[in-house]
């Protein structure tokens, strides 16, 4: 809407104040309203009754902004005239209407400020003060690598980033068992067009002390921790998995002289097996030649042994 028509109007309504009555009613609003960048935004006020009056019967509201020209928001005589992305939340249908509250339909940064609701009453006019604070949240951090494939023999640099948060938070680094190790870090920030910060941080990684996982993790400027990313080094074994493989290198050390010793124990049992059946199988042999040529030179015991055959035939 044209902005002088609105300033026509809010010179009408300052007149109108001039002239009020006494005071008998108060607008009260909260201190401070907490609005999400890309959301809605309340600012809460009401007409609050003094002096026991029962009745507020609202003439005018005007919704201002410090550093702003003219109202935001004018409502008089049952009409209203308003800038876009601004309303009241609930527009007075009735005199004991109470509620004056601004509605922001898609919060900016540039929302951030201090407010004045000034309303007209029958009894009276009234002036409230609210102060709008926006806040952005970070989005889920990203992390490159430099070189891309990071391992224990050469040294490194990871980049963690974050955007569109605000007020400024910050990036922490932390590593296996929790331990924080942001300390060799550094971290730059800076604002974009739409007034939200883009936060970055290096950290620089040196062989010979590269752990197994790295998580950046983004902070509030409260302190509470928003989000998160891990890189893990494929190269590089996990505490447990070095606790397994130290184990075993334990145990082969003592298992490999045992074996060793065993295969010589078990090959000098085959070699005197080896040797002792050889000599067995020689005596044998020496013996059947002995023994079958004393049986070949008396043809005598031969005969002798056919005639007994023969007589158990018989």
């Amino acid at each position: 809407m044209n902005m002088a028509p609105i300033g026509i109007l809010f010179f009408i309504f300052t007149v109108i104040c001039v002239g009020a009555k006494e005071v008998l009613f108060t607008v009260q609003c909260k201190t401070e309203s907490v609005g999400q960048y890309g959301q809605q935004s309340l600012l809460e006020c009401w007409v609050q009754a003094a002096n026991g009056a029962t009745d507020a019967g609202i003439r005018a509201i005007s919704w201002t902004k410090e550093g702003l020209e003219g109202p935001l928001v004018f409502f008089n005589k049952g009409k209203m005239n308003k800038t876009p992305g601004y309303q009241l939340a609930e527009p007075p249908l009735n005199k004991k209407h109470t509620n004056v509250s601004l509605l922001i339909a898609n919060t900016t940064m540039a929302n951030a400020g201090a407010y004045k609701c000034m309303v007209i009453t029958n009894s009276g006019d009234a002036v409230g003060d609210i102060n709008l604070k926006v806040t952005a949240k970070y989005s889920k951090p990203t992390i490159r690598s430099d070189p891309k494939e990071i391992t224990v023999k050469r040294d490194g640099v990871l980049t963690c980033e974050s955007h569109g948060g605000y007020p400024k938070g910050e990036i922490r680094w932390i590593v296996e068992h929790d331990t924080e190790w942001t300390k060799g870090s550094k971290m730059e920030e800076k604002l974009d067009k739409r007034g939200l910060f883009h936060l970055s941080s290096k950290l620089p990684l040196l062989r010979g002390s590269i752990f197994s996982k790295y998580t950046c993790a983004v902070y509030s400027a409260s302190g509470s921790r928003e989000a998160e990313a891990i890189f893990v080094v494929e190269d590089i074994p996990s505490l447990g998995t070095q606790g397994r493989e130290k184990e075993f290198d334990a145990a082969s050390k003592i298992i490999a002289p045992v074996v060793v010793i065993g295969s010589l124990i078990v090959g000098l049992l085959v070699a005197l097996l080896f040797l002792r059946r050889r000599r067995q199988n020689a005596r044998r042999q020496s013996k059947a030649a002995i023994l079958g040529g004393h049986l070949r030179s008396d043809p005598g015991e031969e005969e002798g042994l056919d005639a007994i055959d023969n007589s158990f035939q018989m």
